[in-house]
């Protein structure tokens, strides 16, 4: 993983970067991303507000359910079909239930929290995780926007 702050260029389609763990990540992740689509040359090929906010909803998780001060890393890649923004933490624990409504149903509209996997499952293409080396990636997919 790199220091914080630097990125990390693995192809022409990827940009990736370690964040630090706290909830200052949440804005620098957000501009991060926008940053990246634009490198990847994907700005018109992904919606960047879209992918700005999941963003965010992905790094919060990360900072608020997992623990220690290891560093989150942010992994957006370039795809045929649009991109994919991966946040990597330290805890093999899944994110809950991402890609299907919990029992429960919908989130009590008073409360602050609840709402970030829903608007993850609501607003993209695909959305998942998987066990990593050190801990686990939590993944959207965003599609191609249609050339204007």
């Amino acid at each position: 993983m790199p220091p914080n702050g630097t990125a990390v260029h693995e192809s022409p389609a990827s940009w990736r970067i370690a964040l630090p763990h706290t909830a200052a990540a949440v804005p620098v992740a957000r501009a991060l991303v926008r940053t990246a689509l634009h490198e990847l040359d994907a700005w018109h090929s992904a919606d960047c507000d879209t992918a700005e906010l999941l963003t965010a909803e992905l790094v919060a998780n990360a900072v608020e359910h997992t623990s220690g001060a290891s560093p989150i890393e942010l992994v957006v890649e370039l795809l045929p079909s649009g991109c994919q923004v991966e946040v990597h933490d330290c805890s093999p624990r899944p994110p809950g239930d991402l890609t299907c409504p919990q029992p429960a149903g919908e989130p009590d509209p008073w409360q602050e929290h609840g709402r970030g996997l829903l608007l993850i499952r609501a607003l993209s293409q695909a959305c998942g995780h998987r066990l990593t080396e050190s801990g686990k990636a939590v993944w959207f997919t965003l599609p191609a926007r249609a050339a204007a």
